[in-house]
């Protein structure tokens, strides 16, 4: 769930054949822009002879629509949030982990937590990455008190003039704040709260201040570029932003609305064709290491699954925003998944909701 700090490399590292690309082992890691530190990259293909390819994506649906195209057979390792692998599992775009008889070395580190969770109950196809908190960043300037509420993005009477943006991606995060903001719960599912939502993102689209749908970073970056007042981002990108140049985003603001919001799972997966399945198996036991997950949070700053990880986390990431106090962990949620008839909808309603 997120964007950070180095340059894309293209697909075509991963098409390119011939006999420099059969030379040595390889893994073909299709992520998040920018969400893993390049020296775990460097390290693990020092340790153990296996080339790393990385390709990036910026949403869930980008990454769904990638693998039902073929990816599945061209990529190792797959980062998805967590109520899309209900999705990707019913589509056969995702294999088990590992064998019945066997278990991933390392796996014993998760925490309780994050153990046979609704999207995954067995623990057999996915281990988490990282997670994090989903809210809204707004000027400081321009709002010095706000409400915390979602009132600052759908309330037309709470921001009557300054340009805003909504989270760029598929539909169920956008509604599930509508449900929140209309007192269904950010967990809402149904015909009835997604209709209503479904008009409020119509009545949203035709306010002259909105700007439009932009991924979390580069609502940041608008905000402090003075092309947004307010957006949609994730507690770690901003706290990164801020560690790169305190003076920069000095001016922006972070809550979790008190109406409820989004705790978010990124997890680990092997596509279904994977063509090497094993090298990603021992990615994932490398990066279940406590050191190497300590050091992939202390990259992303965002919060690590891994217990064992936690005594050698930075102090930025065991407190507020990265580590919610218990105040607002008791307002978040995980977006439920939802798929068939009801995903037939939600998907219906949202291209009506971004057509009118």
């Amino acid at each position: 769930m997120k964007t950070k700090r180095w340059a894309v490399l293209m697909a075509a590292g991963v098409m390119s054949g011939g006999a420099l690309a059969d030379a040595r082992p390889q893994l073909n890691l299709f992520n998040w822009t920018e969400y893993m530190d390049p020296e775990i990259i460097a390290n693990f293909e020092a340790e153990t002879g296996i080339d790393v390819v990385e390709n990036y994506y910026n949403s869930n649906a980008e990454m769904l629509a990638k693998l039902n195209a073929g990816g599945d057979a061209q990529y190792d390792i797959v980062i998805p949030s967590d109520y899309f692998v209900p999705r990707l599992i019913g589509a056969g775009l995702i294999q088990p982990l590992a064998p019945d008889d066997q278990a991933l070395e390392g796996i014993d580190n998760i925490m309780a937590d994050f153990r046979h969770p609704a999207y995954d109950p067995e623990d057999a196809y996915t281990v988490p990455y990282q997670w994090g908190v989903t809210g809204i960043v707004y000027n400081t300037d321009t709002f010095p008190d706000p409400d915390p509420s979602w009132g600052l993005l759908y309330d037309p009477d709470v921001n009557t003039d300054y340009p805003f943006a909504l989270l760029k991606g598929d539909a169920q995060f956008t509604f599930s704040t509508i449900c929140a903001y209309q007192g269904e719960g950010f967990d809402c599912v149904g015909q009835a709260p997604w209709v209503e939502a479904a008009k409020l993102v119509i009545a949203t689209r035709a306010r002259d201040n909105f700007v439009g749908f932009v991924d979390a970073t580069a609502a940041i970056e608008q905000i402090a570029s003075g092309v947004i007042h307010a957006g949609v981002a994730y507690n770690g990108d901003l706290a990164s932003k801020k560690n790169e140049d305190p003076e920069l985003y000095g001016n922006i603001g972070f809550f979790v609305p008190r109406e409820g919001s989004q705790r978010w799972v990124d997890v680990m997966a092997i596509p279904a064709r994977a063509p090497h399945p094993e090298n990603a198996r021992r990615f994932i036991e490398y990066l279940l290491r406590p050191d190497v997950a300590a050091q992939l949070s202390n990259y992303n700053l965002y919060t690590s699954p891994n217990a064992a990880a936690q005594p050698m986390l930075t102090a930025a990431l065991r407190e507020p925003p990265v580590m919610p106090d218990a105040d607002t962990r008791s307002r978040l949620s995980l977006t439920p998944s939802v798929d068939g008839e009801q995903l037939q909808l939600l998907q219906q309603l949202w291209s009506e909701a971004r057509s009118r």
